[in-house]
């Protein structure tokens, strides 16, 4: 099952979350994350949005679905359309 996340920014999209490779078995999502996991234990994260804006890339901490308030992950999206 894929583990996604959605939150809505100030302008109202709402922007689905989703771990690169989400959509594969636990055992070769784990290993997926483990090979594109970066240095500092870091996996990519893909944003899509409702409506028009541009799908955005995040590089989250691993544990980011539970660990990352909202509203955090809302500044970084922003952060990266700009």
């Amino acid at each position: 099952m894929m583990t996604q996340r959605e939150v809505t920014d100030s302008e109202n999209t709402t922007w689905t979350c989703v771990q690169t490779y989400g959509t594969l078995s636990k055992e070769n999502a784990d290993k997926a994350a483990e090979l594109t996991e970066d240095t500092n234990g870091d996996v990519t994260v893909v944003c899509t949005p409702s409506g028009g804006a541009q799908t955005v890339r995040l590089q989250l901490p691993k544990d980011w679905l539970e660990a990352i308030p909202d509203e955090e992950l809302v500044n970084q999206i922003t952060a990266q359309q700009q």
